[in-house]
């Protein structure tokens, strides 16, 4: 009898991120994030080591406060102190911002961790084409 073998399970969840392709026109969703939990401490290292380096260093990442779990008002990521701030703004209750001094700042339409795969794919895939 022969077994086939499995390749072990990856140490670290994939990043689920999608990001929308840059042309000269700003947008104002540039991807989309799935997260697997609303653990800021746990995911935003995770999110950030998977974006482009391109973007620079992140040093300040915005959320909303009524979504995330509490979290201090910085932190550090990869050795570099990231500022953490909380909005309330019923404008963007599912977005989180990305800032990097003298690259630019990106926002991502962030889906819901407890998303089925099914809802979650159209949203990703609307986020990375702008149509969100």
């Amino acid at each position: 009898m022969t077994t086939a073998l499995q390749p072990p399970p990856p140490s670290h969840p994939l990043l689920r991120l999608r990001l929308a392709a840059h042309g000269g026109m700003p947008q104002p969703i540039d991807g989309g994030w799935w997260p697997r939990s609303y653990d800021l401490l746990v995911e935003l290292p995770r999110l950030l080591a998977g974006l482009p380096r391109a973007w620079g260093h992140i040093t300040s990442v915005t959320v909303n406060g009524t979504a995330w779990s509490s979290a201090p008002g910085r932190m550090l990521v990869f050795n570099q102190v990231v500022r953490l701030s909380r909005t309330v703004a019923p404008s963007a209750p599912h977005t989180i911002v990305l800032l990097a001094p003298g690259r630019g700042r990106w926002d991502l339409l962030v889906v819901p961790p407890d998303t089925t795969e099914e809802a979650a794919e159209p949203l990703m895939a609307a986020a990375a084409s702008g149509h969100v």
